[in-house]
């Protein structure tokens, strides 16, 4: 994977991105800045930094006398967002296609394996962790900083939710069908297929019509 330099303020955000997704954090909840200052042992410059950018890209809202809390999302905001990430991921992918190795293709098999077992074992932050890793890996190579930033933060906007389990164990089904479908987008990748796998990506992994929103989404 690509090495990036990341300042302190990328960091933070970065830091509380991953509390969202991982729903440490959730909708209209305010963002304790103290505590972050001391969970990372870092000053309140980069968090507010962090935290302004976070605003900017609709992830947080600043509200007056309050501060920074988390936005929540609609499902009509989810649907549209869907269909932006799927085009954007497609491209990123396309361009990454000439520049990945045989070491990026054994890493996203063992993020494809491990989103797998945590499936199985019902660790859902693990595979949501997971799940950004494997895709951040062609993320990287695709050659344009420009897209990596702003498809980041498109995903880091609706990527926001944990997972839970149901007694029918419908979870677990949708997971899997998703994780089959990592593993076509590997095979698409590795044959260097780039048209293809931008078509994928934006009709199959990310189509909207597929998307099960009751639970990735809390509609306020």
């Amino acid at each position: 994977m690509v090495n990036r330099f990341k300042s302190l303020k990328d960091h933070v955000y970065d830091y509380i991105a991953e509390q969202i997704a991982l729903g440490a954090l959730r909708p209209e909840e305010k963002i304790n800045e103290n505590a972050i200052c001391q969970e990372l042992s870092i000053s309140r410059t980069p968090v507010r930094e962090a935290l302004i950018q976070l605003a900017s890209e609709g992830i947080l809202d600043n509200v007056p006398r309050k501060g920074f809390v988390v936005k929540s999302i609609t499902e009509k905001e989810g649907r549209e967002l869907y269909v932006i990430i799927g085009h954007l991921d497609g491209l990123a992918a396309s361009l990454a296609c000439p520049f990945l190795t045989e070491k990026d293709f054994r890493d996203m098999e063992f993020y494809i394996d491990s989103m797998d077992l945590a499936i199985r074992s019902q660790n859902y932050n693990m595979y949501l962790l997971q799940q950004k890793a494997f895709h951040q890996i062609y993320l990287d190579r695709c050659g344009n900083d420009s897209l990596i930033e702003y498809l980041t933060g498109l995903k880091n906007k609706f990527l926001k939710r944990s997972y839970t389990d149901d007694p029918l164990g419908s979870t677990a089904a949708i997971l899997h069908k998703t994780n089959l479908q990592h593993r076509e987008i590997l095979q698409l990748l590795e044959s260097g297929r780039s048209s293809k796998v931008s078509q994928y990506l934006a009709d199959v992994h990310w189509a909207a019509e597929n998307v099960h929103f009751d639970l990735m989404i809390t509609d306020n």
